[in-house]
């Protein structure tokens, strides 16, 4: 081995060998191209030859200085893709498969940067609290289109209903008379000492005036069609809460003992007809009553007798009544007058809709002989006393007769519902009530709540020229499948709470959502009353208008 040469010589060597270029300016932008290089090393250039940067110094020019290379800035360190499951989320498909093609590539490419900054963006709008979601939005529309759709879907006002507080002889002294004089022999006077709340008004099929009359007492918030006020001069209506239909039977066919004795003394027996004309009396002296001749007063008279000495001084009036049976069209019309049903005397059927517990086909049980209308009834006990599985009984009114009854109704599958002296009895409804078919041989019957219940869903029609006929009325019943028989039922029991009483939402609710129907009627006829003048005797009123007959029609 040679001699390890000094530093010296090592120095003159270089000099010789190769003269050093000038050294480059250290700058931050070289610095970070340094950076760069170590991050991204690229390939180095070709060295020039040192004999061609010998050869130029030999011809005696210096060698070019080398020109700096461009400044790069290094890029932001990428973000890390984002997942392919919220691109798929928030990109379309082709736009996504642009994505999938720039991202294997080193180099951040533009168009995966565009996409990703829209991506950013709508994701930050859609999580953003103050952005509307679309379940916000949504929502949002939907309360306004609900605040504009309100005012035309919420329910009517109410009308506004005035109950006169008449003298206690026209309403809770009705009821004292009648328990007076079914009283026993020196009892008579024990009623008088009841409290009025604490009276009890007797079970009776027209109890429906004593349902009305309570309810308007009643104070407190309330959901009805009427609503009671106190000052007269901002009713509607006014309702005159007479009870005429216990008026009219105060008085027992056979008087008790009590009666009999009370009958010697000084002070008379109870009057029906001068309790209607002393009401008259205190009615006509009243400034509503006298301002439009009563047009705006409802009465009840629900028995076909009730407020009969006066019905024609009252005709101009709202009538709360059962039928037409025995009331003139002058005096009653559906145009202006209200049909009830009656207050079914007989327990309501607890059980479920069936056929197996019922094996009478049709019963009947009620009074034979009626006059009128009523004479079907003899006729048609002679058509199916014989029949088999039919039962038809003759009975008066009892309390024997009332558990007969609901023994009967309770075990048939229809029951016969024939006119009497009115077209309409009590009877239906108990039948009703029994989720027994009513059968109705009545051809001018009329029936409460029609706009509400469409009675061939629960019953059945028989005109009475067909029901006489001898094994009509059996074949015709006797045809109708179980099948069709349960649908009766699931029918009538859709509608039953419409004939209890008890029941709030029952007919006392649909009693005044009739009468509140009539009132514009009623501001109708008024108005029309001021600009007429006087008619004769002659005049059709159009509020006395009835249904049109078939009769009619077919001419």
């Amino acid at each position: 081995m040679g001699p390890t040469p000094s530093p010296a010589s090592r120095k003159a060597t270089t000099a010789v060998g190769a003269p050093k270029s000038p050294p480059s300016p250290v700058s931050l932008p070289a610095v970070l191209l340094l950076l760069r290089r170590r991050r991204h090393p690229a390939r180095p250039p070709p060295p020039r030859p040192p004999a061609a940067t010998a050869h130029m110094w030999e011809r005696g020019r210096l060698p070019r200085k080398p020109r700096p290379s461009p400044i790069l800035v290094p890029p932001p360190p990428a973000s890390p893709p984002p997942p392919r499951r919220l691109l798929a989320f928030l990109l379309p498909r082709s736009l996504l498969s642009l994505a999938a093609r720039a991202m294997p590539s080193r180099r951040p490419s533009p168009l995966l940067l565009l996409l990703l900054a829209l991506a950013l963006a709508f994701l930050f709008l859609l999580l953003s609290p103050s952005a509307p979601s679309a379940s916000h939005l949504s929502s949002s529309l939907a309360s306004a289109a609900a605040a504009v759709s309100t005012p035309a879907s919420s329910p009517p006002a109410p009308v506004k209903i005035y109950m006169y507080d008449l003298p206690a002889k026209f309403t809770y002294g009705v009821v004292r008379s009648y328990m007076a004089a079914r009283a026993r022999a020196g009892a008579a006077g024990a009623a008088s000492a009841i409290p009025d709340d604490e009276l009890r008004y007797p079970g009776h099929q027209h109890s429906a005036e004593w349902w009305l009359f309570k309810d308007l007492r009643r104070r407190g918030p309330r959901d009805r069609p009427v609503a009671r006020v106190d000052d007269p001069a901002d009713a509607d209506l006014f309702y005159v809460p007479f009870f005429s239909s216990l008026s009219l039977v105060v008085n027992p066919i056979r008087p008790s003992a009590a009666a009999a004795n009370a009958s010697d003394a000084a002070e008379p027996a109870y009057s029906d007809e001068s309790t209607q004309e002393e009401l008259l009396v205190w009615l006509e002296r009243q400034p509503y009553w006298r301002r439009h001749q009563g047009r705006d007063h409802v009465f009840i008279c629900q028995d076909p007798n009730a407020l009969y000495r006066v019905v024609d001084r009252i005709s101009n009036a709202v009538l709360l009544i059962s039928d037409f049976g025995r009331l003139r069209s002058e005096q009653a019309s559906l145009v202006k007058d209200v049909i009830l049903p009656y207050a079914h005397r007989i327990n309501s059927f607890q059980g479920d809709v069936g056929v197996e517990s019922r094996p009478s086909l049709l019963f009947f049980m009620g009074n034979r002989y009626r006059k009128e209308g009523g004479k079907v009834r003899d006729t048609l006990f002679q058509v199916l006393e014989n029949e088999a599985d039919v039962i038809i009984k003759h009975g008066a009114q009892s309390r024997e007769s009332r558990r007969m009854a609901t023994r009967g109704m309770h075990s048939s599958k229809f029951c016969l519902h024939p006119a009497g002296d009115t077209p309409s009895a009590c009877r239906l409804f108990d039948a009703l009530v029994s989720l027994c078919v009513p059968v109705i041989v009545s051809d001018y019957i009329e029936l409460p709540f029609e706009d509400v219940i469409d009675y061939r869903n629960i019953s059945i029609f028989v005109e009475t020229s067909k029901a006489v006929q001898p094994g009509f009325l059996t074949s015709t019943l006797q045809g109708i499948s179980s099948q069709r028989i349960l649908e009766y039922q699931r029918e009538i029991k859709k509608v039953k709470h419409y004939f209890e009483y008890e029941d709030p939402n029952g007919p006392v609710n649909q009693i005044w959502h009739q009468v509140s129907s009539k009132a514009p009627l009623i501001k109708l006829l008024i108005n029309r009353d001021k600009r007429l003048v006087e008619r004769g005797t002659n005049g059709t009123d159009c509020s006395c208008i009835c249904s049109t007959t078939k009769e009619l029609l077919r001419k």
